[in-house]
């Protein structure tokens, strides 16, 4: 049955279920209420009770997603949100529901708005923010301005959600200028707050005006400024508050801040002390400190730009208006009163305006009548005077608002022109108090307002396009109160006749009362009269019934102020000190005319200036142009005069002719200059044609090619992606079927561990009753021949297990008969797998050669290729050879395994030696027993008790097995053993070894399933493992002649890299670290022959290289010929490690584990191995090319010798400036760094500081020093952006840093130095203190470094690792309920998990590129992983429509991804996994079950990285995507609530994702000898000169 909802007295609204079906006319409805009752409920047929919203849709971030959309229904799903769900924001369409929570949460930080940022409104959880972001997306989108309309009852967080609009818009919209634009807007918002928002009965900071602010952007969409216009300030609470109610905020904390030195000469004491701000009787707020806010007042205005001085005069007039409020006026008589001219207050209040004390005491007190004939001055009581006293307070306080709201638009003006705006409107709620007089009147006309124009936009233009369109549609009936607004405004309205009777000399509150009783009394539904009052009247608001007192109503809006005290205020003789002399209103007498002739005078001279020059200007240019007219007649007429004096007959004629003569030359010349065109032309067009159709058939049989080889490589893709899923069903399977296993297994032992129980019980009774055995000891003495017998059965049971042994040796030797039979067929069957593999070679190969015998190059190509594959062949065998290393380490592995089986077999011995004494003991309870027949009876009972037990147990283990095969593999003494009868312990033995053969029955199917499985793995590894080097092949045979050109132009570009070669060169021959001593030999050979030179000696240093490189490639073929051996010897070892397995069943599963292992290992060398002999092979051709080229050189150039280096660069001081220039300024990091060794510029820098060390020139070093550091620092602001710049000079700082570290002499950093390196220490300066300078600038580099690398990855992160959706079967399932709102942005472009790796392998390889230290890398990865979970773990929690068990499988499989990356880049130990560990546990809380205690307790103890905050949001915020998931209950969050109550941890919601981990800069001394260094060409460096 449906659900519906009645009317409630207490709780508004009561759910309750149909219990019996209605029919159409039924007056009753039958109900079953929430608590069991039934209840017969009376219906109107045309007004049935509104139903209920299923419970899946119950607590949706959008109202328009309900079914059904009624006052229950909204009411029911906001509490539920915020009561249980802890959220106060829904969404209700475009609007915005906010729910006051009277509390501060952590939900607007600025990790938020960086969350909200760029995001669509649909996809995250309702917030201002979002609605914020909505607005900015479609003003940069549309160019189209925007409002926000902040509206809502008193005391509902308007202010509040206007000033988080206006923040969120100044950080999303930040510009890069020095103006701070963004911090003047928002510091509006204070001083605003101060001198407008007061204390109500509702709200403790309560707008007491309405603000639209309109903040201004440029066409980057960046705030260029802002300006606020305001609405009815409401200036009676400056003279009256109610009960419990304050001032502005203003006044207290000038009182609160009397005491401040600035402050003492406003003569001010505690807020008590005033008449207008203690009426309300409470001038604290609870929570909050005047003295503070008035410090924020002062800097918010310091940051707008007000001076001191200003400030001080603003407090000059709120002080003057306390002290006027003060005044003390006594009556005199019934009509006059009168202040006294000693008043304190008065005094003080004159002192601060600069007023003249007697007229201002005489003009409070009286007033001027000013008529056609005379003018009087009238007198007024002293109610009158009170009321002109707090009208002129009122006054002056206005004006004072009005001019600090204009200086706040004057300081956010700005220059440029305005694009577009945003504009947020904080209007004042509706208000509804016990006493509501003209200001509630206003305010709540103005909600109407406010009203109508939402339900214009919401009901009303909505429906009339689709009535428009001539779309069905069903109106919505909703309430319109533009009845209301015509009460009100309407001609003959309230407000009219409130003017009207304001306008007569003796209108009264009362009167005008009795007006709007006769017009409207029973006759306007929404204005009604009380009952017990004359003196009101109610009006029906939208919002409700409100009751206006109609006392000062009249004088409130009239807003009278007499005359003489404006013109007192207007002659106030400091203009300094009372600043309404800048407004229109205050000006002196005739001064405003003054100043309005003094601007006339000066705006006519100037127009007359520019008149003069404008009309000069044009005069000229009119004459210029009829000049010109007239010269051009003249000319025509002139040109006319004499052509007809010069035309004759006869030159006519020759005119004629020569034209004639003209047309057949050209005629002539046009046709042959033709002719040639066209021959030239068709001869283009024959070459053109031929060159375009033999490049569209290169063209065409390169595709053909290239669709042959795709074929290929696709259909070994195909297969490799069919093998690789078999593998792993075939993996899956195996698991099950050993679980299965293993919980028989548990099973049986659980069983046997019972069996043990009863043993032991049997042996605690046996011991009892050998308690009273020993009572017998005085007739031991008869038993000893009983004793001789035992001896005897003793001995015999001896005999019977020697035999065993002997039979166990005999088994032993059958098995390994069997062990070599199996290893000859699997060799038959590796040569025949062999056979196979080679007869598809062959296949392969034919295949190639058909297709590529027609190129003669192509084949040569082939069979250098073939030799490169033998290498490889080669590389394979060895790294088999390890492996078969690693197997004999694991058959020593098994070698402890037997000795230890050994150790147990003598334990067997030791156990058996305690079973004789047994037998022993049993010997002489039989003697015993023989003299107690009672004892002998009982105890052969219990023996047959125990064997019945025994026989029953065993049958009961044997029924569920083959009975056959169990006892086949039971010897005959076991059975023997079992049926015996009294011998417990053989049958507790024979029981054990029952349970073997069941183990070792499940132990072989287990290894039989293995053994076929490691069999096809490994006929799949080494299939896939030839068909991958024969697609290589094909794929390489292709691109063999663009390789060889590129060969050619590299060779010939050699000779300019002879440095970089020559010291890759002597870094390998460093590495064998024998380079000095055979150098040192060859240099002393050859000085007895001939003067050596640099390039012969290069020369010889290249060939020695070459002659060494050769050597080890000589043993290359024993090794080849050891490797075939050992390959060929592999299946008899592999087939002896499997036999040991069968054997041994505890050490096959880590034989298996380190197979697999291995496996990995030999496939991760292969990889390597391939790297090395390309870079092997490489470098030899390098020094093939290098010792031709200097072959040639030596023939040309001579020189002195070989030179041996200091390890230092010699320069000029003034070349100072180009050394940095050129190698810090205007290096270019990208294209030279692959070519450099790591930190070559650092290296350099260096070299030249040693130089200037060892002049001990200190002023040298110092230029030197300050001149790097400075460059470092400059080339680093001039590529703030710039990733690749900034990690080549994080790299290169590090590099410097340590090499001032490796060569400063310290002991501590000289541990890892060779000798030679030690000599080249600094000799006269400590270079420390430039060390810890350096160390600041390395830091302040990484902190760009990292925040360029966040800034670039930081927009992929939440639509890569959280929208993004790899996982089949989970793609387009959303939770029900939720609607996608249209994007504001293009976003076509979407990012992957796949962008997010990139981007991290980017970062990974650029860093690796520029020689980072790794310690380095690892940190920033680190800093890199952080990040991301923390803003994939902040989008989660706002968006509930990921948060769902699907939804956290897909994070799980990101977060793999990226662990899997770690792996691949071997980051494991850079911590950066568990960065993600708050992002994991949240991905497993999603996919965990949570309902029962269990449930609660496993979160708890698992989710340990997460805050009991983040985990009570996500619980809340879990929503299932179909029927097969379940909400959470309110139940269970309690639970796990309860249970986090004793943690201590944050109670923030969001994580930190700015946080930055601290850095470490490790210390890693340079490998690089300073000597051996050679500076590039590209550097620029040539006026450096190496010593």
């Amino acid at each position: 049955y449906n659900r519906v909802w009645i009317p409630d007295p207490d709780d508004v609204w009561k759910s309750a279920e149909i219990a019996k079906d209605y029919r159409v006319g039924d007056k009753v409805l039958r109900l079953l209420l929430e608590d069991g009752t039934e209840l017969d409920y009376s219906v109107d047929p045309e007004s049935l009770p509104p139903l209920r919203n299923p419970d899946i849709l119950v607590g949706e971030n959008d109202l328009t997603a309900l079914s059904y959309l009624h006052e229950p229904a909204v009411l029911h799903n906001l509490r539920i949100r915020f009561a249980e769900s802890k959220l106060i924001y829904t969404y209700s369409g475009i609007i915005l529901v906010a729910m006051n929570p009277y509390k501060q949460l952590p939900i607007y930080g600025d990790a938020i708005i960086h969350a909200y940022s760029g995001q669509n409104m649909g996809d995250m959880d309702p917030h201002i923010f979002a609605v914020a972001e909505e607005a900015y997306k479609q003003m940069a989108r549309n160019n189209k301005n925007q409002s926000i309309i902040v509206s809502g009852e008193s005391g509902a967080g308007k202010t509040v959600s206007a000033r988080y609009a206006m923040r969120y818009f100044a950080t999303v919209s930040k510009s890069n200028s020095n103006a701070h634009v963004e911090d003047k807007v928002l510091a509006s918002n204070p001083i605003t707050e101060a001198v407008g928002n007061a204390k109500t009965t509702r709200n403790d900071n309560s707008s007491r005006f309405g603000k639209y602010t309109e903040i201004s952007f440029d066409e980057r969409n960046q705030i260029i400024g802002a300006n606020m216009r305001t609405y009815l300030l409401e200036k009676s609470r400056v003279v009256f508050q109610s009960e419990n109610e304050r001032n502005y905020h203003i006044f207290y904390q000038l009182c609160a801040s009397a005491q401040q030195s600035e402050f003492k000469h406003l003569k001010l004491g505690s807020a008590e002390e005033f008449n207008y701000t203690r009426m309300g009787g409470n001038t604290v707020i609870e929570g909050v400190s005047d003295s503070a806010g008035m410090e924020e007042t002062r800097k918010t205005f310091t940051l707008l730009g007000f001076q001191e001085d200003f400030q001080m005069d603003v407090f000059k007039i709120l002080a003057a208006i306390l002290h006027l409020g003060n005044v003390q006026i006594t009556a005199v008589g019934n009509e006059r009163s009168a202040v006294s001219a000693d008043d304190s207050h008065l005094q003080v209040f004159c002192e601060l305006l600069g007023l003249e004390r007697g007229g201002v005491a005489q003009w409070l007190c009286n007033r001027k009548i000013i008529t056609t004939s005379e003018t009087v001055v009238k007198p007024m009581t002293r109610p009158q005077a009170a009321n002109a006293r707090d009208a002129l307070a009122k006054k002056v306080y206005a004006h004072l608002f009005d001019f600090i709201v204009e200086r706040i638009n004057q300081a956010l003006q700005f220059s440029g022109k305005q694009h577009t705006f945003i504009g947020v409107l904080d209007i004042y709620g509706f208000e509804t108090f016990d006493v509501n007089s003209f200001e509630q009147f206003c305010i709540n006309y103005a909600n109407e307002k406010l009203q109508q124009q939402f339900n214009l936009h919401v009901f009303k233009l909505e429906q009339e396009e689709y009535m428009k369109e001539d779309i069905p549609w069903t109106l919505i009936d909703f309430y319109d109160n533009q009845s209301v607004i015509d009460l009100i405004e309407a001609k003959m309205g309230i407000l009219e006749l409130l003017d009207e009777e304001c306008l007569l000399p003796h209108g009264t509150d009362e009167n005008w009362l009795q007006k709007l009783y006769n017009n409207f009394v029973n006759k306007n539904s929404l204005f009604e009269k009380p009952r017990m009052s004359n003196a009101s009247f109610i009006i029906q608001h939208f919002a409700d019934k409100v009751e206006y007192k109609c006392e000062g109503f009249l004088e409130k809006n009239r807003d009278t102020v007499y005359d003489m005290l404006v013109e007192i205020l207007r002659a106030s003789k400091d203009s300094n000190q009372y600043q309404f002399g800048k407004t229109k209103i205050f000006f002196r007498a005739g001064q405003v005319a003054y100043l309005e002739k003094l601007r006339l005078d000066k705006l006519r001279q100037g127009c007359v200036v520019i008149q003069k020059h404008i009309r000069g200007w044009l005069q000229r240019k009119k004459f210029l142009r009829e000049r010109q007219a007239a010269l051009t007649i003249q000319q025509y007429f002139r040109g006319q005069h004499t052509v007809r004096k010069a035309v004759t007959a006869a030159a006519l004629k020759e005119a004629w002719a020569a034209i004639i003569i003209q047309k057949h030359c050209r005629g002539y010349l046009v046709r042959s200059l033709y002719q040639l065109i066209r021959v030239a032309t068709i001869t283009i067009q024959a070459y053109t044609r031929g060159c375009l159709a033999r490049r569209r058939y290169r063209k065409m049989l390169e595709e053909h090619k290239a669709v042959i080889l795709q074929k290929y490589a696709r259909a070994w893709l195909a297969r490799r992606r069919f093998q690789s899923i078999r593998r792993f069903v075939l993996n899956i399977q195996l698991t099950y079927r050993v679980q299965r296993l293993q919980k028989k297994l548990e099973d049986q032992n659980r069983e046997n561990h019972g069996l043990v129980e009863k043993l032991t019980s049997l042996a605690a009774a046996r011991a009892g009753d050998a308690e009273k055995v020993q009572k017998l000891e005085s007739e031991l003495d008869r038993a000893a021949a009983h004793r001789r017998n035992y001896e005897e059965r003793g001995q015999r049971y001896k005999a019977t297990m020697e035999e065993k042994l002997a039979k166990l040796q005999k088994h032993n030797s059958e098995l390994e008969v069997q062990k070599e039979q199996i290893q000859r067929k699997l060799q038959e069957q590796t040569e025949e797998l062999k056979g196979k593999m080679d007869d598809l070679t062959k296949q392969l190969f034919e295949d190639v050669q058909k297709e590529e015998r027609q190129r003669i190059l192509l084949e040569k190509s082939f069979e250098l290729k073939t030799q490169d594959y033998e290498k490889q062949m080669c590389s394979l065998k060895e790294e088999i050879k390890a492996l078969k290393d690693e197997k004999m380490q694991l058959q020593r592995q098994l070698e402890e395994e037997q000795a230890t089986s050994r150790g147990l077999q003598g334990e067997v011995a030791r156990l058996s030696q305690q079973a004789k004494t047994i037998s022993e003991f049993e010997k002489e309870i039989e003697l015993l027993q023989t003299q107690k027949i009672d004892v002998e009876k009982h105890v052969q009972s219990q023996k047959r008790e125990m064997r019945e037990k025994m026989s029953e147990i065993t049958k009961q283990l044997l029924e569920s097995y083959d009975i056959a095969d169990v006892r086949s593999r039971l010897s005959v003494e076991d059975l023997e053993h079992l049926n015996e009868d009294g011998e417990l312990w053989f049958a507790y033995e024979g029981l054990k070894k029952a349970t073997r053969v069941l183990e070792s029955h499940f132990q072989s199917q287990k290894d039989c399933y293995e053994k076929e499985i490691e069999a096809l793995n490994f006929k799949v590894v080494h299939l896939s493992q030839e068909i991958n080097h024969l697609q290589k092949l094909f794929r390489e045979e292709n691109d063999i002649n663009e390789s060889i050109r590129h060969e050619v132009t590299r060779l010939t570009s050699e000779n300019m890299m002879i440095p970089d070669f020559k010291q890759q060169i002597s870094e390998l021959e460093k590495q064998k670290q024998d380079l000095e001593t055979r150098l040192n030999e060859q240099t002393e050979n050859m000085r007895g022959n001939w003067t050596p030179q640099g390039p012969a000696f290069r020369k010889r240093e290249f060939s020695n290289e070459l002659n060494h490189t050769r050597e080890e490639e000589g043993i290359h073929p024993q090794e080849k010929e050891k490797l075939m051996d050992d390959i060929h010897a592999m299946p008899e070892v592999s087939e002896g490690l499997k036999k040991q397995v069968e054997t041994e069943p505890k050490v096959e599963s880590s034989l298996r584990q380190e197979a697999s292992r291995l496996t990995m290992e030999n496939r991760d060398l292969e990889e390597e191995l391939d790297m090395k002999d390309r870079v092997i092979k490489k470098l030899q051709d390098q020094v093939k090319s290098l010792t031709k080229t200097i072959g040639k050189a030596n023939d040309v150039h001579l020189s002195s010798g070989p030179k041996e280096y200091l390890g230092m660069l010699e320069y000029k001081r003034e070349d100072e400036a180009k050394l940095i220039q050129n190698l810090i300024l205007d290096l270019k990091p990208r294209g030279v760094v692959v070519n450099m060794i790591p930190g070559l510029p650092a290296h350099i820098l260096f070299m030249c500081v040693r130089y200037a060390d060892s002049l001990n020139d200190a002023s040298m070093l110092k230029s030197l020093m300050n001149s790097i550091i400075n460059g470092i620092k400059q080339v680093v602001k001039e590529h703030l952006e710039d990733f690749e710049m900034l990690s080549f000079w994080l790299s290169n700082t590090c590099h410097f840093l340590n090499c001032l570290k490796q060569y400063s002499g310290e002991e501590e950093f000289m541990k890892h130095n060779s000798p030679h390196q030690n000599k080249n220490c600094l000799n006269n300066f400590d270079l420390s203190e430039y060390r810890q300078i350096l160390s600041d600038v390395a830091i302040r580099i990484y902190h760009q470094f990292i925040i360029v690398m966040e800034n670039n990855i930081q927009p992929i992160i939440v639509p890569g690792m959280l929208e993004y959706e790899s996982l089949q079967g989970i793609s387009g399932l959303k939770p029900t309920g939720f609607r996608k709102r249209s994007s504001s942005i293009d976003d076509t472009d979407a990012y992957t998990m796949t962008s997010v790796l990139q981007q991290l392998s980017y970062f990974y390889s650029t860093m690796c590129q520029n020689g980072l230290d790794p310690e380095l890398v690892r940190q920033a990865v680190k800093q890199l992983f952080f990040l991301i979970g923390a803003v994939t773990l902040n989008s989660l929690f706002l968006r509930k429509d990921m948060c769902s068990c699907r939804k956290g499988m897909q994070i799980r499989c990101n977060i793999s991804y990226l662990e899997e990356w770690l792996k691949d880049k071997n980051l494991q130990n850079s911590l950066a996994k568990e960065t993600l560990e708050p992002l994991s546990q949240a991905a497993w809380l999603l996919q965990v079950k949570k309902i029962t205690d269990s449930d609660a307790k496993e979160i708890f103890e698992r989710c340990t990285s997460l805050s009991a905050v983040q985990i009570i949001k996500i619980l809340n915020l879990y929503t299932p995507i179909d029927d097969f998931e379940k909400r959470v209950t309110p139940s269970f969050v309690r639970k796990v609530q309860a249970l986090l109550n004793s943690r201590e941890d944050s109670s923030q919601l969001m994580l930190d994702a700015s946080y930055l981990f601290q850095v470490v800069f490790p210390f890693t001394p340079s490998p690089h000898a300073l000597e051996m260094i050679e500076i590039p060409s590209s550097f620029k460096l040539g006026f450096l000169n190496r010593l």
